[in-house]
């Protein structure tokens, strides 16, 4: 499955996000940012959650911020597939999975370059996905860190759901071809080019 990210395009957001309803991605993936957890802060909740309260396809966010649970509240509303968070992000995981459970939304956990695969283990029979994170969270356009691999070859037995995000495009996604990955996260591989479906099919294929 594809999620395409809106963060870097050629477009402005409102056209971007038409062109990703239209296209054959399977999601649209949304990066919120706060500029305290991540350096980088993009959107005002209130905006983007009015910006994105028609859309059609349905959405897979992932909260780069401290305290999500004052985002997520605001975001269950809204037609949303899949939301995911750091566990450093909170002083309570647990409670944060709850809730976004609780409005039968499914919760993942992303993980960092940086971060050890096992700071996750604890959590993997009570969440839906694992978000390997590709690059640096916080900006758009970086390359992807072969050390991801390790991580994503350690969840290719575990019944949970495998999403990677960061520097994928046509050429980095070959090194995912012999590995178990469920969703795969891009941005502007999609969003800066000139066709959507085309470039989602040279993933895909």
């Amino acid at each position: 499955m594809i999620s395409v990210s809106f963060l870097k395009s050629k477009l402005s957001k409102e056209e971007t996000l038409q062109k990703i309803e239209e296209s054959k991605a399977n999601f649209i993936h949304v990066d919120l940012m706060d500029g305290i957890y991540v350096p980088e802060k993009n959107f005002e909740i209130d905006d983007i959650v009015n910006t994105l309260k028609n859309t059609n396809k349905l959405l897979d966010i992932h909260l780069m911020t401290k305290d999500p649970l004052q985002y997520i509240k605001k975001l269950v509303d809204l037609n949303v597939w899949m939301i995911t968070i750091h566990l450093d992000s909170t002083d309570n995981p647990l409670e944060v999975i709850n809730f976004v459970k609780s409005h039968h939304i499914k919760v993942g956990v992303a993980i960092n370059p940086k971060d050890d695969i096992i700071s996750i283990a604890n959590y993997l029979d009570i969440i839906d996905y694992v978000l390997v994170m590709s690059v640096t969270p916080g900006a758009g356009g970086q390359k992807f860190i072969l050390k991801s691999i390790d991580k994503i070859n350690y969840l290719q037995d575990k019944h949970i759901l495998i999403g990677v995000d960061g520097g994928i495009n046509d050429e980095s996604i070959k090194y995912l071809k012999d590995y178990r990955v469920d969703v795969i996260v891009s941005g502007s591989f999609i969003c800066m080019s000139s066709n959507y479906n085309k470039s989602i099919d040279k993933l895909k294929s």
